[in-house]
């Protein structure tokens, strides 16, 4: 089960996870019915080839994922030990912080959070402006149509690299905290998951890779990133802003930030190749000649 990728629907640290898409749903019938689009549920999107190829390569890459990329990832608790044990060996031994509990939950929980979005920004943009980098990560930009599923439209490399990114990023700020703090550091969590991440997920998160505008407002939208916001990420003529994961204030910051309404997106990739099949998918971004 693990292996095919059914065991994301169960798993709450997984954007399809049945509860965030069982939010989405509510959210989009929601919007459906105030603005009457259909469209939104048509076959012609959910049945498109494109989205054909994401429920395939979907299975494929779960497949990748457990018996290539997770054994040689490191784990976010060795970069803790090693980061605790260096600050140690630096500054030597301090006792812990006289910090109330709830101050320590509170202020680890949304640190983790913070640092973690702001690497995947920097991460995301990276992916964009290093032409190697790129070559990867056009495999989920040439997705031609949005669906759910279109989140896992990952090259196995780019899996790697923002796998690493988060064991570095959470693994620091929980080795910090630990020097800090000792053992009472721990994270405000429902149903296990960070409570900051939960709020994300249930508003709505799967919208973004979907045909449903949602927006948040423009003052909003100057510090969360709304469905409608990566939607436009992933069109053609603006697919190099809104690098943000959960927030935008990162675009807002560094002049990526982009908000204009559009009628009607297109979808996908100017340049060739179009990735129309699962195999094209993995080994076309080793071939040679990448335009950004």
């Amino acid at each position: 089960m693990d292996l095919l990728g059914i065991e994301y629907f169960f798993n709450t640290h997984q954007r399809v996870f049945w509860l965030y898409l069982l939010s989405s749903l509510f959210i989009a019938l929601g919007y459906l019915y105030f603005h009457r689009e259909k469209k939104i549920f048509s076959s012609d999107i959910w049945w498109h080839k494109s989205a054909r190829v994401d429920y395939g390569y979907f299975v494929v890459v779960s497949i990748i994922k457990v018996l290539v990329i997770i054994p040689l990832l490191l784990s976010s608790k060795e970069v803790a030990l090693f980061c605790a044990l260096g600050l140690e060996e630096l500054f030597g031994y301090t006792s812990a912080l006289d910090w109330s509990r709830e101050s320590i939950l509170i202020t680890f929980s949304l640190t983790l959070f913070i640092v973690s979005d702001f690497s995947r920004y920097w991460l995301h943009r990276l992916m964009h402006l290093v032409p190697f980098l790129w070559r990867f990560h056009r495999v989920h930009h040439s997705a031609e149509v949005l669906n759910p599923i279109t989140f896992y439209r990952v090259h196995p490399v780019e899996n790697f690299l923002f796998g690493l990114r988060y064991a570095l990023s959470a693994g620091v700020v929980t080795g910090v905290f630990i020097y800090f703090f000792g053992a009472r550091i721990g994270l405000i969590e429902i149903i296990g998951v960070n409570i900051f991440v939960l709020i994300f997920a249930l508003a709505g998160a799967n919208l973004r890779h979907s045909h449903v505008p949602i927006r948040f407002g423009d003052t909003l939208e100057k510090y969360l990133l709304s469905p409608y916001m990566h939607q436009l990420h992933h069109a053609k003529k603006s697919v190099h802003t809104n690098f943000g994961g959960a927030l935008s204030i990162w675009d807002n910051l560094f002049g990526t930030l982009h908000v204009s309404d559009v009628k009607e997106l297109d979808f996908g990739i100017n340049e060739a190749p179009k990735h129309s099949s699962i195999l094209h998918l993995l080994f076309e971004p080793f071939t040679k000649g990448v335009k950004i």
